[in-house]
């Protein structure tokens, strides 16, 4: 009788450690669980880096954290402030647009030999059939100020625990050998044989959809680039980088392409604006809503559902760095789901 209940007494007495130190790390699991995404996903470039520099792990840990605060955290702090900043100055930018009304048809359309009169004559029809249109415009500006308010306030959360993540992410690669041993040693003790199996499964899935997301993102900046590039657009480049940045958060581009749009609606520059805001639907909005799924399915073998659930839940769960966690979690999840199923 003894014995059980000092079998029970070290049982509770593990589940309150457990449950204590849970409690104590909460507010850090986050940032912790991007640190660990992270590091998983830049460990063969850490081992080089390692390598070059004689094995001296300080250094090497030192130098992939700025590497990831000046290439990921910096840039998205820039994005965040200049957002907050300037969501005033956008919102006065476009009430006044739309006080002045629709925008004059474009010369060279209206010059058209034949067909310019006719064009002007159902301009003008639109216009005058568009007061309604132009009321509901104005009343959706204060929701839309406050969604850009909002944005940049969840952007400006995920750059604090990016940071942290970034802090974590030194001692992660410091150390991160010697906490691979303990990873490895627990999971023998509790898979057996499989153990080396599912390392390997969760390591390949973290990369599989870390890679998928920035592959996507560099594709998205590339096909902005280009259409900002066609359509004239000052600092395409600029503009591309900003696309490539905000393509990690979801509906992040259409603020970018769509005020290209609107910009050029503003010069009188109608045509290019129309291909502007086709461009940014059915070729930068693809990249996002379609590749960046299937490239993240294909390389973590996660069905197109799941990544969608993981993107959104994520967001949801996690806030800005959960577009990293959610599909990632799902995915190891899954995977190791469907390696341990026996098969029918």
């Amino acid at each position: 009788m003894e014995k059980r209940f000092e079998i029970y007494a070290q049982l509770a007495a593990v589940i309150i450690l457990v449950g204590g130190c849970l409690l104590v790390l909460r507010p850090f699991m986050t940032a912790m669980l991007f640190a660990a995404v992270v590091c998983v996903s830049t460990w063969p470039m850490y081992l080089w880096l390692l390598r070059r520099l004689k094995n001296r792990q300080s250094l090497a840990a030192l130098s992939m954290t700025l590497s990831l605060i000046i290439v990921v955290i910096l840039p998205l702090a820039l994005v965040a402030y200049n957002l907050a900043d300037n969501v005033s100055a956008f919102y006065d930018a476009v009430k006044e647009s739309i006080d002045a009304g629709p925008p004059e048809p474009p010369t060279w359309l209206t010059g058209l030999p034949l067909v310019g009169g006719p064009i002007e004559e159902y301009w003008r029809n639109i216009v005058s059939s568009q007061e309604e249109m132009l009321a509901l415009a104005k009343r959706m500006l204060e929701p839309a100020r406050n969604f850009l308010l909002a944005s940049g306030m969840v952007l400006g959360q995920g750059v604090m625990e990016m940071s942290l993540a970034a802090f974590i992410s030194f001692f992660f690669y410091r150390d991160g050998e010697a906490l691979i041993r303990s990873i490895g040693a627990g999971m023998n003790r509790l898979a057996g044989d499989q153990a080396a199996n599912m390392l390997a499964i969760v390591n390949g899935t973290v990369r599989g959809v870390a890679y998928g997301l920035l592959g996507t993102a560099l594709a998205q900046g590339i096909v902005a680039t280009i259409g900002f590039a066609i359509a004239g657009v000052p600092a395409a480049l600029l503009l591309g980088v900003a696309t490539f940045l905000l393509s990690l958060i979801p509906v992040g581009p259409p603020l970018v392409w769509g005020g290209a749009t609107i910009w050029l609606f503003q010069q009188g520059e109608t045509g290019w604006a129309i291909f502007m805001l086709l461009w940014g639907i059915f070729l930068i909005s693809s990249v996002d809503n379609i590749i960046k799924p299937l490239l993240i399915s294909r390389g973590s073998s996660l069905p197109f559902l799941l990544v969608m659930l993981g993107v959104m839940g994520g967001v949801l769960a996690f806030g800005f760095v959960g577009i990293f966690i959610g599909p990632t979690l799902l995915a190891v999840g899954f995977s190791l789901m469907r390696k341990l199923t026996p098969e029918s």
